[in-house]
């Protein structure tokens, strides 16, 4: 018996150390798996960001499940990832077909394979026996995982109900895709002058019924999902977003994120509205204010949504920083006052309550810390604390946690 014990032990020792390697490697590993996956069927050209987004939480979560069940084991594992099987349902949504999102897994799990057999030989903690173990439990981890994932999808699939409202929002998703449709039935003036909203959480048709009334204007709204709406407000004259603006100060609960688009015209300004509010809206929910119009946040919205860019300003930029007390927060909170004193160094240390030459030594830190002068990159340094403060602003489940 007590060489069982002691042999488990190993085991679970070995088991253990496999996991804090796979772990050590972790960046690499996810950016392997979104190469793969872009490989595939690149996510960006969706036209939906918060699907390309929930992608890559979801290779994300399904890293972390599947390093916990190489510590744990098959009968110790967690519970799948809610994430996968939200993303799973945003998929069929977005008419990804089943197919790519199976190809995908399958890339992943042998991409996992790979580097857990490499980790596993340069370890040499675990015996062959053990090591198949580990090896079965992955297999077992993805045929779980397959199958919630098929039924999943197969559910959202099915569920779509026929109901008049149900064929109006797809008659409306026809639309935005160019398609010619009967808009007969759409009580709704695709020629006139339109702005594009678009709602998410608890209270989002309420939301956007209280604006409408707020601002006397036509409403366009299909339920994209249960907590999603997509929105226009119509009109003769074009739409002031000022004043919507006001009226979302008043009318906006906390827990519902609201993006807008800019006013346009015509049938062609209807899809571009909406698509600018599509691509504010993750600057919406990742906001302190849980608003975002799409003229103040379009280098951002763009920005999220390429994820060589917002990993390169920070590992430029940001991460060189980090070596300094605090993680580099002082540094970070006085290239802050720089930019916003317009690059003045002495109302930058009025507004940090410091000398100007401890201003000028912090910056010089910088300098010294980038290896470069600010001169020429200042633009650069401005864009990636700006997508550090959002992306660190509100707790999500999305990626970017990182930042």
């Amino acid at each position: 018996m007590a060489i069982a014990q002691s042999r488990r032990a190993s085991q679970l020792h070995g088991r253990t150390e496999l996991a804090q390697r796979l772990e050590a490697r972790r960046a690499e590993i996810e950016q392997a798996a979104t190469a793969r996956i872009h490989a595939i069927d690149d996510p960006r050209a969706s036209a939906d960001p918060e699907y390309a987004e929930g992608l890559r939480a979801a290779v994300s979560a399904a890293l972390d499940y599947a390093i916990a069940v190489v510590e744990r084991g098959e009968e110790r594992a967690p519970a799948l990832p809610p994430v996968l099987l939200v993303q799973a349902r945003l998929a069929a949504r977005n008419g990804v077909s089943l197919d790519t999102v199976l190809r995908r897994y399958f890339a992943g799990y042998t991409l996992m394979g790979d580097f857990l057999m490499r980790e596993a030989k340069e370890a040499g903690t675990l015996q062959s026996a053990a090591l198949q173990d580990v090896m079965r439990a992955q297999a077992a981890l993805f045929d779980r995982l397959v199958a919630a994932v098929s039924e999943e999808y197969g559910r959202e699939s099915r569920q779509r109900p026929s109901s008049a409202e149900r064929r109006r929002a797809e008659r409306v998703e026809k639309l935005l895709a160019g398609e010619l449709v009967d808009v007969s039935e759409i009580q709704y003036d695709f020629e006139a002058h339109h702005l594009g909203l678009i709602a998410h959480g608890p209270g989002a048709s309420e939301t956007i019924g209280g604006l409408t009334a707020a601002l006397d204007c036509n409403l366009l709204s299909v339920r994209f999902d249960d907590s999603t709406v997509w929105a226009w407000l119509g009109g003769r004259r074009k739409a002031d977003p000022e004043s919507l603006a006001r009226a979302v100060s008043e009318n906006l609960p906390f827990q519902v994120s609201l993006a807008l688009g800019e006013p346009t015209q015509g049938l062609g300004g209807w899809r571009l509205t909406h698509h600018q509010a599509r691509a504010a809206l993750p600057v919406a929910q990742r906001g302190a204010r849980g608003f975002a119009r799409y003229a103040s946040v379009a280098l951002l919205a763009s920005m999220l949504q390429d994820e060589l860019l917002t990993t390169s300003l920070r590992e430029i930029y940001l991460k060189p920083l980090e070596s300094e007390k605090n993680g580099g927060k002082v540094l970070r909170e006085t290239l802050r006052a720089y930019f916003a004193a317009d690059r003045n160094v002495s109302s930058a240390a009025a507004a940090l309550k410091v000398s100007r030459r401890t201003v000028a030594n912090r910056l010089h830190q910088v300098e010294a810390r980038l290896g470069q002068p600010l001169g020429p990159v200042t633009a650069e340094i401005e864009t990636a604390l700006r997508l550090h403060d959002l992306l660190s602003s509100r707790i999500s489940t999305l990626p970017f946690s990182h930042w």
